[in-house]
Formats: C-alpha cells, sequence, structure tokens
C-alpha cells in the first residue's frame, strides 16, 4: 500500500506549501505587512498564526509517518528495492551510444526507495518535521510567518523530489529547487543587504557547479544511454567498461564533473565560500538547509553514482584530496571566528569534507553513515545556537556571551551533547562514523593514503577544540554580556527546547546502527548499515583495490584510542584557555597575530575571488568590455549607420538627378516634340469640322485660281 504510493510523500509539504501562497495572506493578514528585516510590522493575528503552526509542521510529519511506513513495508520486499513509474515525462531525443547502439532520451516521473534513499527519506522528514516545530517558537515574533513556513516546506518538497527521484533529470529537478529555495530562505531578510548579497552569492556560485551537473548527465546519456538508477549497472556490463586505471577515460570525466556540481552544492573547496555567508537567514534555515538537508545532497550524488565511480579510480582520488583538504581547512578557520553560527558553518563545512573524503575512499555506506549521524548532531548544535541567540537578543558575537549555562540550562544541556558528539567522543553518533572515516584512511589501498589519515585525524582534534571553545565562551567563564540584554535573558519556549532534546537523544543513540566491526553486532536481530545499504551502493574493494583489505584489529583498536586521546586533548586545552578570564583574544596570543589575522580572514579567499572575479572580471573586465562594447562594437554598428546614411544621400542624389532627371528630360522631349501634334489633335468634333471646311476652302480655291 504505502510503497506503491511514495510519490505521495512529496505532495504533503507541496499542499503546505501551495496553502501559504495561496491563503496564507488571509491566514495571517498583518504578516501580508511584514518589513522584511525580521519583525513584526503589526500584531499577529493568533488564530491564523496557531492554524499556520499546524498545517505547515503537520504536512512534514505525515510525510514522515508515510516514509517510516514505506520503509518498514520495504524490508520484506526482496532486494529492498521499489520503483513507481507514474508517466513518461521527457522523451524523444535520440543519440549514438558508446556501443554505438541508438539511445532515445527519455526520463521518467518516477521515484525510486531503496535502502539510500530510505536513509535520507527519514533524515529530511525527521529532522526536517524537528526543525519546523523548533521554528514556531523562534519565528514567532518575527514578520512573514506565512512566507517563512511556506519556503520550508517548499524546501523540503524539493528535496524529497531530489531523494526519491528514479533517474538524473527528475533529481536535477530536486537539485535545482533546493537552489531557490535556499536563495529565497537565506535572503528570507530581504531588507537586510547582507542577506540578500549572502543568497545572491550562494545562487551564484551553486550554479557553477550545477553546469558541470548538466554536461556530466549528458555525457552519462550518450555513453550509457540511460539515465534512470536501476539501468546503470546492466548498462555499464553492456558496454563492457572497466576501472579507468590507465588513463583518464569518459567514466572518469562524467565522475569528474558530477563531483564539480556536487562541491557546488556540497559546499567544498573552490566553491565553499557560499555556505559561511548563509548564515545571515534565520538559524533554522541554517540548521535545515546548511547543516541537515541540502549541503548534503553532493554526497547523496555521489553515493547514488557509485556504480559510475567505482571505475574511475582517479577522479576518486581526486574527491578523497578534496575532501580532505576541505575538512582541514575549514576547521582552521572555525578555530578563530567569534560569531557562534559562522563556527558551525565552518564546522559544516569541514565535516562535508569528511564524507567526500570516505567516498573518494570507495567507502560509500560510511559517507552516508557520517551524513547521517551529522544530520543529528549539527541539526542540535543550530538549534542550539539559536537558543542562544533568542536568549541573549539576537546578539551572535561569543566574546559578549558567558555564563549562560545556569540561565538557559536545557539549551546549555543539549548543545553540549552535541558537542562532544561531534567531537567524536565514544558512545555518541560522531564517534562511530568519524572513527569509520579514519579507520578507511588508514586501511585504504593498501595503505599508501596514510596522509589523508593524518589530514582527518588532525580536523578531528581541531573539531574537538574549536567545538569547546565556543561551550567555553558562550556558557562558562564570567559573563560578558551587555547589562540591559543580561535583564531579559531566559530559557526558550518548549516548542524550541523540546526539538533539542528529541535531537540530543538522536545524537547519542544514531551510530550504534554501525559500529566499528571491532565492536561486533550490537545486536543480532539489528543489521548494521553497512549490510542494508549494500543493494544501493556498488562496492569498490574487488573493482578499486584488487580485493579486500585485511582488518588489523589491533591497529583499528590503536587508531581509536589516538583519535579520541586527541578529542580529549582538544577538549581540555579549549578548557585551559577559555575556561578563565583573559585579556584580548586568546587566539591570536596563541597562534600570533600574523596566522591568526589570515584565519579570521578566511585565506582572504573572499577577497581573492572578489578581486578576481568580482572586480577583475565582473568590474575591470567589465569595464573593459565596455570600453571594447562603445568602441568597437558600438563604433562599427555606428560607423555602418553613417556610411549607409552616406551613401544613402549620394544615392537620393543619383536618383533624384540623374536617374529621375533623364527621365523627365525624355518626358520634356516628348512633350516639346509633340507641341504642333497636340495643337491639331485638340479632341474636339468642331475644330475638327472647321478643319474640314477650311482644308477644302483651301482645296476649292486651289483648283480655281
Amino acid at each position: 500500500m504505502f510503497l506503491d504510493n511514495i510519490w505521495m510523500i512529496p505532495m504533503f509539504p507541496l499542499c503546505g506549501a501551495l496553502l501559504m501562497l495561496l491563503f496564507g495572506r488571509r491566514l495571517d493578514p498583518q504578516h501580508a505587512h511584514d518589513d522584511g528585516h525580521g519583525h513584526d510590522a503589526h500584531h499577529e493575528t493568533p488564530a491564523g498564526k496557531k492554524l499556520i503552526s499546524l498545517l505547515c509542521p503537520g504536512a512534514i510529519l505525515i510525510a514522515f509517518l508515510f516514509s517510516l511506513a514505506a520503509i518498514i513495508e520495504l524490508t520484506g520486499v526482496e532486494g529492498h528495492t521499489h520503483e513507481v513509474v507514474l508517466f513518461t515525462w521527457l522523451a524523444g531525443l535520440k543519440s549514438a551510444t558508446a556501443s554505438g547502439a541508438l539511445a532515445t532520451f527519455s526520463a521518467d516521473w518516477g521515484f525510486l526507495l531503496d535502502p539510500l534513499s530510505s536513509v535520507m527519506l527519514l533524515v529530511v522528514t525527521g529532522i526536517g518535521f524537528l526543525i519546523h516545530v523548533y521554528s514556531v517558537g523562534y519565528m514567532a515574533h518575527d514578520g512573514g510567518y506565512y512566507r517563512f513556513f511556506g519556503y520550508l516546506n517548499l524546501f523540503i518538497f524539493f528535496m524529497l523530489m531530489l531523494v526519491l527521484a528514479n533517474n538524473y533529470v527528475l533529481l536535477f529537478v530536486g537539485w535545482e529547487g533546493v537552489g531557490l529555495c535556499s536563495y529565497l530562505l537565506i535572503g528570507f531578510y530581504f531588507r537586510k543587504k547582507s542577506a540578500t548579497d549572502a543568497a545572491t552569492k550562494a545562487f551564484l556560485v551553486n550554479r557553477i557547479g550545477d553546469a558541470a551537473f548538466v554536461l556530466g548527465m549528458l555525457l552519462i546519456f550518450t555513453t550509457l544511454g540511460t539515465l534512470t538508477f536501476t539501468e546503470l549497472k546492466p548498462a555499464i556490463a553492456a558496454g563492457g567498461f572497466h576501472a579507468e586505471t590507465a588513463a583518464f577515460g569518459v567514466m572518469s570525466a562524467i565522475t569528474l564533473l558530477l563531483f564539480i556540481g556536487a562541491t557546488g552544492k556540497s559546499a567544498q573547496l573552490p566553491l565553499y565560500v557560499w555556505l559561511p555567508d548563509a548564515m545571515e537567514g534565520p538559524t533554522p534555515v541554517s540548521a535545515l538547509i546548511h547543516a541537515a538537508t541540502m549541503v548534503t545532497a553532493g554526497v547523496y550524488m555521489v553515493a547514488r553514482s557509485s556504480a559510475l565511480y567505482v571505475l574511475a579510480p582517479k577522479t576518486m582520488m581526486i574527491v578523497a584530496i578534496v575532501g580532505g583538504l576541505t575538512a582541514i581547512f575549514a576547521a582552521t578557520i572555525g578555530l578563530v571566528q567569534n560569531d557562534i553560527k559562522r563556527v558551525l558553518a565552518y564546522s559544516t563545512v569541514s565535516q562535508l569534507g569528511y564524507m567526500f573524503l570516505a567516498c573518494g575512499l570507495g567507502a560509500f555506506w560510511v559517507a552516508v553513515f557520517h551524513l547521517y549521524t551529522h544530520a543529528f548532531f549539527k541539526a542540535l548544535l543550530f538549534l542550539g545556537s539559536g537558543s542562544v541567540i533568542h536568549s541573549v537578543s539576537g546578539e551572535q558575537d561569543m566574546r559578549k556571551m558567558g555564563a549562560l549555562r545556569g540561565k538557559i540550562p536545557i539549551t546549555y544541556r543539549t548543545m553540549w551533547i552535541g558537542a562532544i558528539a561531534i567531537a567524536g567522543i565514544p558512545g555518541l553518533a560522531g564517534f562511530f562514523s568519524k572513527d569509520e572515516i579514519l579507520w578507511q584512511s588508514w586501511s585504504s589501498n593498501g595503505g599508501d593514503l596514510r596522509w589523508l589519515w593524518v589530514i582527518g585525524f588532525l580536523t578531528a582534534g581541531l573539531t574537538a577544540f574549536y567545538m569547546f571553545r565556543l561551550m567555553y565562551m558562550t556558557f562558562y567563564g564570567e559573563s560578558r554580556v551587555e547589562p540591559e540584554t543580561a535583564k531579559h535573558i531566559h530559557e526558550s519556549p518548549k516548542s524550541m527546547t523540546v526539538p533539542l532534546m528529541v535531537l540530543a537523544a538522536g545524537s547519542v543513540l544514531a551510530g550504534w546502527i554501525g559500529t566499528p566491526m571491532v565492536f561486533g553486532p550490537v545486536h543480532d536481530a539489528l543489521p548494521s548499515l553497512e549490510h542494508w545499504l549494500e543493494p544501493s551502493i556498488t562496492t569498490v574493494a574487488a573493482a578499486h583495490h584488487g580485493g579486500e583489505v585485511h582488518h588489523d584489529t589491533t591497529m583499528e583498536w590503536l587508531l581509536m584510542f589516538c583519535s579520541v586521546g586527541l578529542a580529549i586533548g582538544g577538549i581540555l586545552f579549549a578548557r585551559r584557555i577559555f575556561d578563565r578570564k583573559t585579556e584580548g583574544d586568546p587566539m591570536q596570543r596563541m597562534l600570533g597575530p600574523g596566522i591568526h589575522r589570515v584565519l579570521m580572514n578566511k585565506y582572504f579567499v573572499d577577497e581573492a575571488y572578489m578581486a578576481t572575479f568580482v572586480d577583475g572580471f565582473a568590474k575591470g573586465g567589465g569595464q573593459k568590455m565596455a570600453e571594447f562594447d562603445v568602441g568597437v562594437i558600438d563604433g562599427g554598428i555606428n560607423g555602418a549607420a553613417w556610411l549607409t546614411r552616406f551613401s544613402s544621400k549620394i544615392t537620393i542624389w543619383w536618383d533624384t538627378w540623374i536617374i529621375d532627371g533623364a527621365v523627365r528630360l525624355a518626358g520634356f522631349l516628348v512633350k516639346f516634340s509633340s507641341y504642333p501634334v497636340r495643337m491639331v489633335q485638340t479632341g474636339l468634333v468642331q475644330n475638327y469640322a472647321f478643319a474640314v471646311v477650311l482644308g477644302g476652302i483651301v482645296i476649292l480655291g486651289y483648283y480655281v485660281f
């Protein structure tokens, strides 16, 4: 019942979005005049606001329950895969494939529920519902209440389309849709210039990756003759494709283009610059789009394309390197940021780098595992930061916080759980997925990539340090809150704290479905995530590594103790520095003014992009192009117009005086020569009669005389 109707899952949030579009103003008419700054322009209408608070989160709850029922039903299906095709959406274009066969381009409006999409489905709807509930309290005093929830529902719709699509083209519809919703939600406070600039930046940077994604899709079709996920493996087998170990072939080109698309959506080097600026949107937006769902779309797409990536080891190496470098690059920037949301933003970029590191090593299931655990603790941390900001009247600078743990205890305790989860402390979700990534880095390619393990290991230590720097600056030490603000510090309402507690529970428990091999199975009746994902993900052991890697249990335990020890060391080091009163910036003293300035300015990447692409190409190059346009293009056009006008004047003179003159002269000569004749040929009968009489008289006179 539920499996055959999985197409309905995205329809629930779509209905919520349409209701807000069509009736939002009527449900909450005062919000129709929101000022775009995030403040109520008028007093709310309680009845309409309550109805919105039920409709939009309720739509996501129904989608979650429907998804859960469908996944339970899926467990009884052989192969754990079910596809529903409603109709053929696009068809007609024919192209010769690499094998020489003629293929017809087609894309179904079809939905695929399998282990991979089921994990994403629960993350999107489950975490999405909690964020919707949280938003009821967080956005209670902001203008545009119906507009905000309409955007959130629309985002969930497109994300579900992306996750459930059975082919690349329909996935791309969801891919572009979440990009649009990201633009709308980042720029929600549309009268705030920094917000609109951030929204525009996110939109433009993502278009770079999207262009590569489109090219990758087209190359898949011209190579394999299909864009349907379930047909990729048969098409690869029919085409006789093998791993491109010697040269950079067509599969390497396809996967590289897809990865470029993923770097835009999932904020990897060099297209990561939009995500930190996206913190200009409301905090629930940061949690939903930039922690739990949208930014993981690139990881999901790469995992979905695992059958292609295992044939392109060179591209996989690029993916692993970019992921590893992004992880440590963003982590170092996060060390010195003072905006609480920006610390979490760079943490997100870093953790996404971890996921791509796993993908590049061929451990696609591990990447999905970290995606899943990360959704819990990062959504918790973002929503917790929103609760902190809510309690201190909108302040986001951690230097103006401190000693908040006793005043907002629920927020403090839940964020503490999120912090130790992302730090990788044993027993919590982040420990299991992070440990698996580090083990894959150590053991892949027979140990040839252990320098990537070093990067991941150092990143783990940096993560623990900057997260507890955030915790100690926010909740410990002496209060640095402005006196006027300090009077109004209070715990957030239950609509905000209950989601925090649920996410905290998830941050503790979520990792136990993917425990390391050395732990053994948690319970025989509970399959591991690795086993669950097997039907959806092509393994790389045989295709890429030439066989199974020997599992050294002793070494894994040793590496595990090292990473946990480093994390604990990072936490204790942060406590030593920030859990006491200090003058100035401790990080500046520790790193030195030069390094601190580089990190505070994010390695000047934004400035370099501004100088190169904005001032260089857009302004400098644009000015040169404008001068070229005016001087050469317009000059040529204007010169051609002048020549046309000049030649037309000569033509007019020639036509008037020579051509028309000759015609008029001929007419005059004919008229002049015909004058004597015209004197006789008058056309009057009496004249002719007179001429006859006169002629007769003349003739008679000639004969008489």
